[in-house]
């Protein structure tokens, strides 16, 4: 009969067979959906780290390293010279007499460096200057890591070039030990001074500290860097004008 044949069906929904749940897809490696993050590539992360970097020291370490190595036949890495420090000096002798030359001095000297100089004093007397010991004579500032390469870019690329009839940095500012010493005759060519606003015109030195052993491997360095040097050999001075 047609009744026998016919299965009945199952009473009660708790009984019924639960249909088996799909199991997660796999990607190319095999991982599932929720395996976790993939890896990211090497070439990615180094340009990533490279963002983050000022320029001139991206350029320092894809560039400037490579050609001061094949210059000078360096054997390791740290035999490559590279800059230490930036030192900012700029001397208001004129303090004494008027209080406020020195309070400006301190906010052209933050604007250009980034940071808060520290104000200078005599160390001793001097009778012609009219100037006695512990008299605030200037303001300086020291540059370090990211504040020193972005300084120097601004430097070389922005500020230099608004000198009046430019030339180029006189070469004879070496010590003789790979340091470097240009003095700026008017604070005015740096774009973050407003001309309408100083009282005066200050100069300042600028004196770039590296590890280079001689001045011929500082030179390198500062030129691979894009400092515009004039023609010439390097002598050893007190400092160049630019």
């Amino acid at each position: 009969m047609a009744d026998d044949k016919e299965k009945k069906a199952p009473q009660g929904g708790e009984d019924q067979a639960k249909p088996a749940k799909a199991k997660p897809k796999k990607d190319d490696k095999g991982k599932g959906k929720g395996g976790g993050k993939k890896a990211e590539p090497a070439d990615k992360y180094v340009a990533y780290k490279r963002d983050k970097l000022p320029r001139l020291r991206d350029r320092y370490l894809r560039e400037v390293k490579t050609k001061l190595t094949q210059e000078f036949s360096y054997t390791t890495p740290m035999q490559v010279p590279r800059l230490v420090k930036i030192t900012l000096n700029m001397g208001v002798g004129k303090a004494n007499q008027n209080a406020k030359i020195l309070e400006s001095a301190v906010q052209e000297m933050r604007a250009i460096a980034g940071q808060s100089p520290v104000v200078t004093q005599a160390k001793k007397d001097i009778a012609n200057y009219k100037l006695r010991k512990g008299h605030k004579i200037g303001v300086m500032v020291t540059l370090r890591r990211e504040r020193m390469w972005e300084f120097l870019d601004r430097f070389i690329s922005v500020a230099l070039p608004r000198v009046r009839d430019f030339k180029g940095v006189s070469p004879k500012g070496f010590d003789g030990r790979g340091n470097f010493t240009v003095g700026v005759r008017e604070q005015i060519i740096f774009p973050e001074i407003d001309y309408d606003a100083i009282d005066s015109v200050k100069g300042l030195n600028v004196t770039i500290v590296t590890t280079a052993k001689t001045d011929a491997e500082g030179r390198a360095l500062l030129a691979h860097l894009g400092m515009p040097f004039r023609q010439g050999g390097t002598q050893t001075g007190q400092g160049a004008n630019a």
